[in-house]
């Protein structure tokens, strides 16, 4: 076995086979893949095999379209036949909410360019007439996809790899991960057969790798502990069983009739397909429990657990009722095994936090489904240093290693079981392990009517419902079209418009970088000019392909401390991003250290053309009437001001774009001031407002959001924002950035649309019957009386006044390209004296 490798990869399932196939194709010469077991002996060999296209991501949408495509070559490249099924994928639906649902995912398919069609209940009927039909709405049905034996795409995927020279080498666990500076020297241990069990030997080596992948499954918690970090990858039971041959079935195949496709009763919370002449039922069912939270018990190796029946028994009952031909068959075989999840479904690809060349892809629930485009995107991350997709919303620092525990994430992923067939609202907010994370406000808010959102594991108001509210209104206000909640975001997004609203900001990311190299630094690191003293800049930092890496409000406050402020759920990514380009710089032009500050700050927005009436109530000064004034706080400026008896750092900046300061008030004193507030906008009419009107606000003024219109699959010029980047020096990102040039172009439109619906900014986007780019942010606008979104297009349609169309629900609507900032183009609202 060689000792000393370019690239390791761990684990020997569908995943890391495919990793290690995919860094050998992208040219690296040197990849090794270590398997405690035998190939496929984790997750893969029980697995069901189905190929879902359907996800609500932009990014793991194009992660199966990548696979199912590339699973299709296997076969010519390896003469293996990977056992793909291509029998179409019929997604059912008994309601219109979940039509509702199929149509916003069809769509998304769109900007992806993922096949799909629409079928009526009768289309269903006359093609596969053992499918009762009766009480469904439609079906949204997938032609190209089907399902796949796992041992053989994984094993194809083998022989693939090691015809492009990986070493394969079976029977060796990791025990232990050391960085030396360049290189990790991994600790492997020989594993052998005893009495049925997996058993260490006395034969152990050291690997030498320049980079480590871990793509371990069931094992995620053993390869954290390792690894010195946490992960939310932890598996839940699922259990799917098989069935004696349905003789109905067998009849209708003799008779020359082609295999159905997987079934899919979304309502029912099952998948279905036929299995030798009988059928495979798969329940996502409620109560399915989390396993193996603190590791795989050594005695655990391609086994099962005992299966529960009166579990699935109502999604069994409901398979009959769906197949009639079922009721008399009898069960053959019965699969209980443990599958890897996390709290939102989605596998942790990239980077390990505070690691250096240390990859994770874990936490794979639909590990089959996305072996291959993980393979292939993780390798770009890898040999490209990004991907050509933006793998930002996979990343695994999304779960901060300073908050995520054990019991956080066997209540969520157990959670994610269960919501697979549930109703993907876009507004849905999922309620375990909540609340967690709470601001000072958080119980005055609540009294007010506050439907909290969950990001990043702090609580944080969507809008403010009724007092009386029980606690199922937020439930029951989500909807696929204008919600419950629409009427009360609307009133929300007007005060502000007309007066005054207070918005609690407080989960910003907070770091502050200081030293004499500070700012030699962060003036490397990001592309405007850094602000003066007492002043604030919008910019950002760029990847290594040119692409906006992250995006930060800086605050200077003193010649060598700056105060950054990001998004709330970039928190744990941002500082990582930090602290390794700190390490990457040095400290050649002097010494600096970077300090989280998150939780020490709270932050409310005051925002409103009354805002300036509202703060003279109760700030504190020598000269009050001329505090607050463009001349003493003009726009773009921090001063430190007192609030009552409350210290506060204040900016005069507001992501509404109306008049307002952002408050950063020490967050013992959040309460206070949040009542001082409260209180003195009485007479005012202030109004607390939730994440979703300000969604709507920011879209009036053109306010690119890190997530949806910034991201690493586009630049800062693709993202429009040549204001915010200064040609004149040098910085991280530039030569690259100015390499790519504008392949696509980031534009604000107005939407003449259904009147019960506005976009989600998931919507493709066509010109005439041509796509041509999709929407990346959506909402409704209270200054122009209908909808409106953000997106990206050709540079062609980005013109002020050009006609575009913007599909929902299955249609065209008429779609504006406007000028940028359409709500006060002059930011004449902003800069108002007083």
């Amino acid at each position: 076995m060689k000792t000393d490798v370019k690239a390791l990869v761990v684990g020997g399932g569908a995943v890391g086979t495919s990793i290690a196939y995919h860094l050998a194709k992208a040219g690296w010469s040197d990849v090794m893949l270590l398997e405690r077991d035998e190939l496929t002996s984790g997750s893969t060999w029980h697995a069901a095999g189905l190929l879902p296209y359907f996800n609500m991501s932009y990014a793991t949408t194009h992660i199966h379209d990548y696979s199912i495509k590339f699973y299709k070559t296997l076969e010519e490249e390896t003469g293996l036949n990977a056992g793909f099924s291509v029998v179409g994928n019929l997604r059912m639906a008994q309601t219109q909410a979940r039509m509702d649902e199929y149509e916003l995912y069809a769509t998304t398919a769109d900007t992806c360019g993922v096949p799909y069609e629409f079928m009526t209940p009768a289309q269903i009927k006359e093609r596969w007439p053992l499918v009762n039909t009766d009480d469904l709405l439609g079906a949204l049905y997938h032609p190209t996809d089907g399902y796949i034996n796992p041992a053989d795409v994984t094993m194809a995927m083998a022989k693939g790899a090691r015809q492009r020279g990986v070493m394969i080498e079976r029977k060796w666990q990791v025990d232990g991960y050391e960085w030396k500076g360049d290189h990790w020297e991994v600790t492997v241990t020989k594993t052998a057969e005893k009495g049925g069990n997996l058993i260490s030997t006395d034969e152990t080596v050291v690997i030498k790798a320049e980079h480590v992948v871990t793509a371990t499954g069931n094992h995620a918690q053993r390869t954290a502990k390792l690894l010195g970090i946490k992960t939310p990858a932890i598996p839940v039971e699922h259990q799917f069983i098989v069935t004696e041959p349905d003789p109905a079935l067998v009849e209708y195949r003799k008779a020359g009739n082609p295999e159905h496709p997987v079934l899919r009763d979304a309502d029912a919370k099952w998948y279905v397909r036929e299995e030798r002449g009988g059928w495979i039922l798969g329940p996502y069912e409620l109560g399915a429990p989390a396993c193996f939270k603190y590791g795989v018990p050594d005695s655990f190796r391609a086994d099962l657990f005992p299966l529960d029946l009166e579990r699935i028994e109502e999604e069994y009952m409901s398979m009959i009722h769906r197949i009639p031909t079922s009721e008399t068959v009898g069960l053959k075989d019965d699969f209980n095994g443990p599958i890897c999840y996390t709290p939102d479904g989605n596998p942790l690809i990239g980077p390990a936090p505070g690691l250096r060349n240390m990859w994770l892809a874990e936490g794979f629930s639909f590990g089959i489904t996305a072996a291959g485009g993980a393979g292939y995107y993780l390798a770009q991350l890898m040999t490209e240093g990004e991907a050509e997709i933006d793998m930002g919303s996979l990343d695994p620092k999304r779960y901060g290693q300073d908050w995520m525990t054990t019991d956080y994430a066997v209540a969520k992923n157990e959670e994610a079981y269960e919501h697979v067939y549930i109703l993907h609202h876009p507004d849905e907010e999922r309620p375990r392990a909540r609340p967690l994370r709470t601001a000072p406000a958080y119980e005055r808010q609540k009294a007010l009517g506050a439907q909290f959102g969950c990001v990043n594991g702090w609580e944080r108001p969507n809008y403010y419902g009724p007092l009386d509210a029980d606690d199922n209104f937020d439930h029951d206000a989500r909807s696929f079209r204008r919600g419950g909640w629409w009427q009360y975001a609307m009133e929300e997004a007007k005060a502000i418009r007309e007066g005054v609203g207070i918005i609690d900001a407080s989960a910003f990311a907070k770091h502050v970088v200081k030293g004499p190299g500070a700012t030699a630094f962060l003036d490397h690191l990001t592309c405007n000019k850094l602000p003066k003293v007492g002043r604030i800049n919008l910019t950002y930092a760029l990847s290594v392909k040119g692409t906006t890496r992250t995006e930060y409000t800086i605050v200077r406050l003193a010649e060598d401390e700056y105060y950054l402020v990001s998004a709330g759920a970039l928190h744990a990514y941002d500082e990582d991003f930090l602290l390794k380009a700190a390490e990457d710089f040095g400290f050649d032009q002097g010494y600096f250290h970077i300090q989280d500050v998150t939780t020490q700050w709270a932050v409310y927005a005051v925002a409103g053309p009354k805002s300036r009436d509202l703060l003279n109530e109760l700030v504190r000064d020598a000269e009050p009437e001329t505090v607050l004034s463009n001349k003493r706080f003009p726009w773009l400026s921090m001063r430190n001001i007192e609030l009552g008896m409350c210290p506060v750092r204040a900016i005069r900046v507001a992501y509404t774009g109306e008049l307002g300061w952002e408050l950063h008030v020490p967050v013992e004193m959040g309460l206070y001031l949040w009542d001082q507030l409260m209180a003195a906008g009485e007479k005012h009419g202030l109004k607390p407002v939730g994440t979703r009107a300000q969604n709507w606000l920011r879209q009036e003024k053109s306010y690119r959001a890190y997530g949806h219109e910034l991201g690493r699959d586009a630049t800062p010029m693709e993202a429009d924002l040549p204001r915010f980047i200064d040609l004149s020096k040098d910085f991280a990102g530039k030569a690259a950035m100015e390499a790519t040039g504008v392949r696509s172009k980031c534009v604000t439109v107005l939407i003449d649309g259904p009147e019960d619906a506005d976009p989600w900014g998931r919507e493709a986007l066509f010109d005439g019957e041509t796509r041509v780019g999709r929407l990346t942010s959506g909402g409704y606008s209270v200054a122009f009386g209908k909808s409106i979104g953000m997106g990206y297009v050709k540079p062609e349609q980005a013109v002020a006044g050009t006609k575009l169309k913007v599909k929902m629900q299955g249609k065209l609507w008429d779609a504006e390209v406007t000028e940028d900032s359409p709500y006060d183009p002059t930011n004449a609202k902003i800069r108002i004296d007083g």
